[in-house]
């Protein structure tokens, strides 16, 4: 009897911790390991499904324009890479144009020749934060986001401002991945620091850290957005407003990616909208 009894209780404490045991785990960006930061969570977004279908692939294009491809020194003691389109005259202001998740492409370079057209006192250095390769399928897009470590691209973010120089003054704008990864420049630009534009990439949720911002943020987001949530973006607002910084916050009718360079469906007209308010920041706080 003793023995029954013993088997009846351990299976019953076995049916009760598999009643209390989730069924599945939902990915979001909020959802995430309490170690992981705020780069390294967006990246975590390449295994859901959902999202990878929500990027169409690139449609082929072949930029041909002014510009060159340039290697500076990384703080890691590797090599960076960028394309850069210097000023008409002699500047030291400078615009780091940060690619989404399919990395360095033609689209990107003609986004970094867009801006340094209509602010041609300003030199424009699109980053390569992939080291070279360029995605063309969500797939591999995916991989090359995941692939992504911190301190490597921190690095060559900070290789590119030693590039630009001590007496340089920096301001960034990013899509998506690339959203992130500007407000962490701006963030590690210190008080050379100006500006930044951030499309709807994974903000900053350290406030020690957002406290050292030397400049405001214009955010462009998507109310429909499932991963950038308005939910992620009002946290955001929150956490600059009590590290003291400011933020402007524009929220778009769209789903997430609908000002993406590189996105062959991307909304025309807000993407646009979305264009002529980062130019009009980016030139007051460049003074271009």
């Amino acid at each position: 009897m003793k023995k029954l009894l013993l088997l009846l209780a351990a299976a019953f404490s076995l049916g009760t911790a598999a009643a209390q045991a989730p069924t599945a785990t939902v990915l979001s960006c909020c959802a995430r390991p309490a170690t992981a930061s705020a780069t390294e969570a967006f990246a975590m977004l390449a295994t859901d499904k959902d999202f990878s279908g929500g990027h169409d692939a690139p449609l082929p294009y072949s930029y041909a324009g002014e510009g060159q491809l340039i290697t500076f020194k990384t703080t890691d003691g590797q090599t960076g890479h960028g394309f850069e389109i210097k000023s008409a005259k002699p500047s030291t202001k400078y615009l780091f144009v940060i690619h989404e998740w399919w990395g360095l492409n033609d689209y990107i370079k003609k986004e970094a020749a867009t801006y340094a057209q209509e602010m041609p006192g300003v030199n424009v250095i699109a980053l390569d934060l992939y080291d070279g390769q360029v995605a063309t399928t969500p797939e591999e897009a995916g991989k090359l986001m995941q692939g992504v470590k911190t301190e490597r691209a921190a690095a060559i973010i900070k290789g590119a401002q030693l590039y630009a120089g001590p007496k340089a003054q920096f301001a960034s704008v990013g899509w998506c991945f690339g959203g992130g990864w500007s407000l962490q420049s701006a963030l590690l630009g210190g008080k050379q620091t100006v500006g930044c534009v951030m499309y709807y990439g994974m903000p900053e949720k350290d406030v020690a850290k957002l406290k050292t911002l030397n400049s405001d943020v214009l955010g462009l987001f998507a109310d429909q957005d499932k991963w950038i949530s308005p939910e992620v973006v009002k946290q955001f607002e929150k956490d600059m407003a009590a590290a003291g910084k400011k933020t402007t916050v524009k929220e778009y009718p769209a789903d997430h990616a609908f000002a993406n360079p590189s996105n062959p469906k991307y909304n025309k007209e807000l993407a646009a909208d979305a264009h002529q308010r980062a130019l009009t920041y980016l030139k007051a706080r460049l003074k271009a």
